[in-house]
């Protein structure tokens, strides 16, 4: 089930006992806390909302919670949150939780409890007893992050919603500087929306004026300039960056990251995997696949590799030598200018 048809069904007091919300987009996951939360009343929610962090809390502590009879109302909320006990992580968890006590609550699980169990994973252990019990008595809210065009048709949803309207270019340029990721572009949509409550439209100067272009923005147009082997405006990005705080480690660590994805999508793609197919292989949101692909395109395999060794040996250098990371830097960017691909 997706959130739209979530929220459609709560408001319609369409209620199920247990509700499994899976995927890490932060937005829609507040969205649907939101909406549970608005079930109850102020009053109502004092005695009878519940919201227990698994990753500090006893899963009895919460159960006893769950089980427990409403207090002046018709029903409870329990929120779960950090369910580790669900992933191939829970050996590492600090704390001991009751599973079986959890297997025996899902065969018969109270009706005036709503439990609501957020895993903001990108995977759970799907070989454990209590993932096959709980995904089988469970309603599954899907909050994985969205592709390119879901994000633009969530926004636009949103903006008739609100009775404003986007140009179609300030739409690409919030996407390109969002990187599609719908929670950076609501919260850019709340200055943009307040920006053009005169005009009921977001223009183009609006998002190129409001919204900042991202440091990863940044780093991908430093990576281009690498790869030209454009010295000058290579250095005279990577100085930009410095002077507005960014660690040079920081830095680096992104260049290097960046590389990485170029020569992995570079080498996928020769074995047939679609972007589709990446994106989930390499674990890097679709946007980003995107870019990469039509980036590493430009690029010979060699050439990139060379960056790639290049950056890594900047990385030691910056953190053993005394000289300083723009020298560094531009000692780098001279000597892989002078190498041939």
């Amino acid at each position: 089930m997706d959130v739209p048809t979530l929220l459609k069904n709560l408001k319609q007091q369409k209620l199920q006992s247990i509700y499994l919300v899976k995927g890490t987009e932060s937005y829609l996951i507040d969205q649907v806390k939101k909406q549970f939360q608005a079930l109850l009343t102020a009053d109502e929610a004092t005695m009878n909302f519940g919201n227990y962090d698994l990753a500090t809390t006893p899963l009895a502590t919460a159960l006893d919670d769950a089980m427990s009879a409403p207090f002046f109302g018709d029903r409870r909320i329990v929120f779960m949150q950090n369910p580790i006990f669900l992933t191939a992580e829970s050996k590492q968890a600090k704390i001991i939780h009751d599973v079986a006590s959890f297997l025996t609550y899902l065969s018969d699980p109270p009706q005036s409890t709503i439990l609501v169990i957020f895993a903001a994973y990108d995977k759970l252990d799907e070989r454990k007893k209590v993932t096959k019990a709980l995904k089988k008595q469970a309603t599954l809210v899907d909050v994985q992050p969205l592709s390119e065009q879901q994000a633009q048709q969530y926004v636009n949803a949103y903006l008739l919603d609100q009775q404003l309207s986007i140009e179609p270019a300030a739409l690409r340029l919030l996407v390109a500087r969002t990187e599609a990721n719908l929670s950076l572009m609501m919260a850019e949509l709340a200055k943009l929306t307040l920006y053009a409550l005169n005009e009921r439209q977001i223009t183009l100067v609006a998002v190129e004026q409001l919204v900042t272009q991202s440091l990863a923005q940044n780093v991908f147009t430093l990576v281009d300039a690498v790869m030209a082997r454009d010295v000058a405006r290579a250095l005279t990005l990577y100085n930009q960056l410095v002077l507005q705080k960014e660690e040079p480690l920081k830095l680096n660590a992104i260049l290097v990251g960046q590389f990485r994805l170029l020569i992995q999508v570079k080498i996928l793609q020769r074995g047939g995997y679609s972007q589709g197919e990446l994106a989930k292989v390499l674990r890097v949101h679709p946007y980003r696949i995107k870019l990469a692909i039509n980036q590493a395109k430009k690029f010979q395999q060699i050439a990139l590799r060379q960056a790639y060794l290049g950056l890594i040996d900047l990385e030691y250098k910056l953190k053993t030598s005394q000289q300083t990371p723009e020298l560094l830097f531009q000692l780098f960017i001279l000597h892989f200018s002078q190498e041939v691909a």
